[in-house]
């Protein structure tokens, strides 16, 4: 199993509008979240180790991810309210954001919540987004990363969101105390931009994340591909011409596909990640760009399953 650490949350989508009422749509969300419900449908074991609320969007979101198989043994389940992160356009169409999320049941997550133990099925573990840097989350977070990491695999993805942990200083001292458990990091040059500044040199960036003990860093590129590190090298992949719908979900599916491809390969386990070869992490990385390709050309974070992606990869 690989057990995805991080928040569950609902995005409300509300419209401009006459009078009293605001119309709006409310949509399951979160990268982890997405990632769970991601390496699910591609085939493989996962389970949800996140705040879950027993409010009517807790609910909506527990019963999303038991009906795409993840696992819910680790979830932490409160009376505390569901994150809301809201979206609101006037009427000419320019967004306002507001984040609903202080004391709510992903950031209330504490080290005490966590399982004590893990069976020795969970293979590997993933953080990422701002529940790496709010707190008590993220003390939590990193505290279960410190004591798993001598025995499994730890993979993050920074997903670094400016509007809910603006201090990117603050951030980088949590990342940079995550990154000495990490394994594997997956990133995009957007994440690196908004953390390091624009302008700053992406391949000095993975490195120095090698250097600081990750095996495998991959930097996505949008439509232009993405970038694997290794202590070996560098192996490039090209982006796939896509008609792009929706981009929402892009980065959340090629790090679940990145895991359920090394898992289906074998090399999810830390002697294997430092061996990969060239060939295998091409490989790895033409299906999680292919998977993210299959999300962009339809609306929302409506991630691929395994058949979808293996066809798609078989047509070229």
């Amino acid at each position: 199993m690989i057990l995805v650490c991080g928040e569950a949350l609902v995005d409300l989508f509300l419209d401009p509008a006459e009078g009293a009422s605001l119309p709006g749509r409310a949509v399951a969300g979160g990268s982890p979240f997405n990632v769970a419900i991601g390496l699910s449908r591609l085939g493989a074991s996962s389970g949800f180790c996140g705040g879950l609320s027993q409010d009517v969007f807790g609910q909506h979101l527990t019963g999303l991810l038991r009906a795409e198989g993840v696992n819910l043994d680790h979830a932490v389940v409160s009376g505390r309210l569901t994150t809301l992160s809201v979206v609101a356009t006037d009427r000419h169409g320019v967004p306002a954001y507001a984040f609903h999320g202080e004391g709510k049941a992903d950031r209330e997550v504490t080290f005490a919540d966590l399982p004590p133990v893990l069976p020795d099925a969970v293979r590997a573990l993933t953080f990422g987004s701002y529940t790496l840097a709010v707190e008590p989350v993220g003390e939590a977070y990193l505290a279960f990363a410190r004591r798993e990491a001598g025995r499994r695999v730890i993979s993050l993805d920074p997903n670094v969101r400016p509007t809910v942990t603006p201090d990117m200083a603050l951030w980088r001292t949590r990342f940079a105390a995550f990154l000495s458990f990490a394994d594997i990091v997956k990133a995009s040059d957007e994440d690196i931009a908004l953390a390091y500044g624009h302008g700053a040199d992406v391949d000095s960036i993975a490195r120095g994340w090698l250097s600081a003990g990750a095996s495998l860093v991959v930097v996505t590129r949008g439509g232009a591909g993405a970038s694997g590190y290794t202590r070996d090298g560098r192996v490039d992949v090209p982006g796939r011409a896509v008609t792009v719908i929706d981009t929402v979900g892009a980065g959340d599916t090629f790090h679940a596909a990145l895991l359920a491809r090394l898992d289906g390969l074998g090399r999810l386990d830390k002697a294997a990640l430092a061996a990969l070869s060239p060939d295998t992490l091409a490989d790895v990385m033409r299906h999680a760009a292919t998977a993210a390709a299959i999300t962009c050309s339809r609306r929302g974070a409506d991630l691929p399953r395994a058949g979808e992606v293996a066809q798609a990869l078989a047509a070229g």
